[in-house]
């Protein structure tokens, strides 16, 4: 039993918050989308996705730390 690998808790608690985060990720893939033809580089959707992912860390936080051993 000590040589099992640990399962990550993170995944499992991040794939039930991102259904609360939808509004962010829409967000995100509609910027996705705009610049989708962008040949200069200039454009980037950095702000949506970290949007979206804090938005995600920020509801499993409370899950996970209680899990943390």
């Amino acid at each position: 039993m000590a040589d099992e690998e640990p399962v990550d808790q993170k995944k499992y608690f991040e794939d039930g918050c991102k259904p609360k985060c939808v509004k962010q990720l829409r967000s995100y893939e509609a910027c996705v989308k705009r610049i989708q033809g962008d040949e200069s580089g200039n454009k980037h959707c950095t702000g949506q996705y970290f949007d979206y992912w804090s938005c995600v860390d920020k509801c499993v936080a409370p899950s996970l730390f209680t899990k943390l051993k």
